[in-house]
């Protein structure tokens, strides 16, 4: 059969010029979709946590990553208020599964909602330097009107007492890893907290009695949730329920 030159150049050229359809990796399709909710640390906002985003976007995570007014309210009151309204955004996303990815006092938000409350399809959650036990730092300066008064509430309920809140919450019946530094750019800081420490939180602080895993890298605590080896750690964990341990990690 002869066919005409000029549409042949026509059906070549629409064959060149057609896009392919690909499925975009970072966008779960609805329904089968693992979400993540990004809480960042007091005092900080949810763009320190944006090199963190974007890598769980990458490796498929539909993720909202909430900002909160953590200097204004109560831990208790932060709690109940934002983590059901990102659970909301997750559901519209029809996520079939809800993880949470904390730095500092985040995780406490999380212990303290989780105590009282249930998430359909909850996943796993990752703490960021958790002052699970609270912070020495908190302990020494709490009572100092200037600290008070920059920090707010919240901040003054991390102390290492045993009425404190991270010490009077119960240990998760949901699975937990937990990764922190030993790394500090505050010697000061760092002189007040016994042991090991990143700064803020000791190492031993961090740890949560119940928690499937636990990790130390050499990150600062301020910087620990742009640290690209915490980012793999982050979807190992999410994936597997286990942090990933070999000569590469860059952690101990």
């Amino acid at each position: 059969m002869d066919v005409n030159p000029p549409k042949l150049l026509i059906i070549l050229l629409s064959l060149i010029m057609t896009e392919p359809s690909f499925a975009d990796p970072a966008q779960p399709k609805k329904g089968d979709c693992q979400a993540v909710i990004l809480l960042h640390g007091l005092a900080r906002t949810k763009a320190s946590m944006a090199s963190l985003e974007k890598n769980l976007k990458r490796h498929g995570f539909a993720v909202i990553n909430m900002g909160y007014p953590s200097r204004s309210k109560p831990i208790q009151m932060l709690s109940e208020t934002i983590i059901p309204r990102a659970v909301k955004l997750c559901k519209k996303k029809e996520a079939r599964q809800i993880h949470f990815v904390t730095h500092s006092m985040g995780g406490i938000l999380v212990r303290d909602y989780l105590s009282k409350n249930r998430v359909p399809g909850l996943g796993r959650v990752v703490m960021l330097s958790p002052p699970n036990h609270g912070s020495d730092v908190v302990e020494k300066f709490k009572d100092i009107s200037l600290f008070k008064w920059f920090h707010g509430p919240a901040w003054q309920q991390l102390g290492t007492a045993p009425d404190s809140v991270p010490n009077r919450l119960p240990a998760p019946d949901y699975d937990v890893g937990v990764i922190t530094g030993d790394r500090s750019v505050n010697p000061i800081l760092s002189f007040i907290t016994p042991g090991k420490d990143d700064g803020k939180v000791s190492v031993e602080s961090a740890r949560l009695e119940g928690m499937k895993d636990f990790l130390v890298v050499h990150s600062a605590h301020p910087f620990i949730m742009n640290d690209p080896i915490v980012h793999d750690q982050v979807c190992t964990f999410l994936l597997t329920g286990r942090f990933k341990r070999n000569r590469s990690s860059g952690a101990d």
